[in-house]
């Protein structure tokens, strides 16, 4: 076993902060339970506020990512450490997003958000989006300002949420964030796979993993765009499938009966084998999760394991609605948008995508060069004090 340095290990609360955990129980009207344990209709989410200890504040950054369990990353603790009150709010869905439908997610942070203003008097709120949660960030802020709330998810089952329950914020902060769920896992899908049936029956000119392949790095323009295309189609012959078999189970005697199923082949995206595409500072022949040929079908790929409802509210390219880019055009609160420039998970175009889809007219975009998507390597340190000195002086000016 090679044992780390204590020095270089990242605890996760800074010397001088102090990290409050508790648990916010909220009740919800369901047909069935999509999270293990919680006693019925009953949701608890977990939260950790971390802050210097003995400050005050009447400003809060809210952070929720729709399934990661962040209350430690360093990025939060490197906030906290600057002076800013942080609020990690763990979604219904932490460590699991097989079922999850992100409606439910939205409900979460509309509950976490109106929860911290009662409990501890914040009056400020800051939508702090890192990695995923920045789509869900902007998408509840869309919905917030548009005073509609929710009546049901794009499985067309009813879930309401009335207005009243997804308190606006004041200001959002996107950090080494995608565009969506959705978006990134058709830039990421193997489109070699033509047969969900038979997942290891692959195309050989699209199989970036095959030796065979004639298209070999750096890829051709032209290959590149039938590639897209193929991953868009695949995505759609999923959610061809997913449609009609909920349309059976609809018409079946157990019209809320659910059905699981495994997606194979989601990490096959052309820029981590060709720096040329998308080019930043991040290692060649690397993702976010190791050597992305294994992670294709490793455990961990993104909707691995999915149910027919969490497919259409998560990853179908057509359906699914938390989208940074459409939540762009109705965000009315300024809006900070950092980016990564070795982020291994979320690209320059992402970032640029997000900037450029807000119509806000306070807005501002910073690059922390060198950065990773967790703020981590020798120089994670100086990157994560740029990043929050950068969130610092943007919410000094605007609030």
């Amino acid at each position: 076993m090679v044992s780390t340095p204590k020095s270089a290990l990242y605890t996760g609360t800074p010397s001088g902060c102090e990290r409050v955990a508790y648990t916010v129980i909220h009740t919800e009207d369901a047909a069935f339970s999509d999270t293990y344990g919680g006693g019925g209709n009953v949701i608890g989410l977990d939260c950790h506020l971390v802050r210097r200890s003995e400050s005050l504040s009447r400003q809060l950054i809210v952070m929720m990512h729709p399934t990661g369990g962040g209350m430690y990353l360093p990025i939060v603790g490197e906030l906290a450490r600057q002076g800013h009150h942080v609020l990690w709010a763990n979604s219904r869905y932490r460590g699991t997003d097989s079922a999850l439908i992100m409606e439910k997610v939205v409900a979460d942070l509309g509950v976490a958000i109106a929860d911290a203003k009662q409990r501890f008097g914040y009056e400020r709120i800051v939508l702090g989006g890192w990695s995923g949660g920045g789509a869900l960030s902007l998408h509840y802020q869309a919905l917030a300002a548009a005073g509609e709330g929710i009546t049901d998810t794009p499985a067309g089952d009813r879930y309401e949420v009335g207005p009243e329950s997804l308190p606006p914020i004041d200001a959002l902060v996107i950090m080494a964030a995608h565009i969506s769920r959705h978006g990134t896992l058709t830039e990421w899908m193997d489109p070699s796979i033509t047969d969900e049936r038979a997942p290891f029956d692959r195309l050989v000119e699209l199989n970036l993993y095959n030796p065979a392949n004639p298209n070999q790095r750096p890829y051709e323009s032209d290959y590149v765009e039938r590639f897209r295309a193929a991953q868009r189609d695949r995505n759609r012959r999923i959610t061809a499938w997913v449609k009609d078999e909920l349309a059976t189970i609809r018409q079946s005697a157990e019209p809320n009966r659910e059905q699981a199923f495994v997606v194979h082949g989601t990490m096959a995206d052309p820029r981590w084998l060709d720096a040329t595409i998308d080019p930043s500072d991040r290692q060649p022949n690397h993702c976010y999760l190791g050597e992305p040929r294994l992670v294709n079908d490793g455990p961990v790929g993104l909707a691995r394991f999915s149910t027919l409802r969490s497919w259409l509210s998560q990853w179908s390219f057509d359906d699914a609605r938390a989208d940074a880019v459409t939540a762009g055009a109705s965000i009315d609160v300024p809006t900070l948008v950092i980016g990564n420039t070795a982020d291994d998970a979320c690209t320059p175009s992402h970032t640029r995508r997000i900037f450029d889809a807000l119509a806000v007219e306070e807005k501002s975009i910073h690059q922390v060069v060198g950065a990773t998507h967790y703020y981590t390597g020798p120089d994670g340190k100086a990157h994560r004090t740029e990043a929050v000195a950068t969130i610092s002086d943007f919410l000094d000016r605007t609030g």
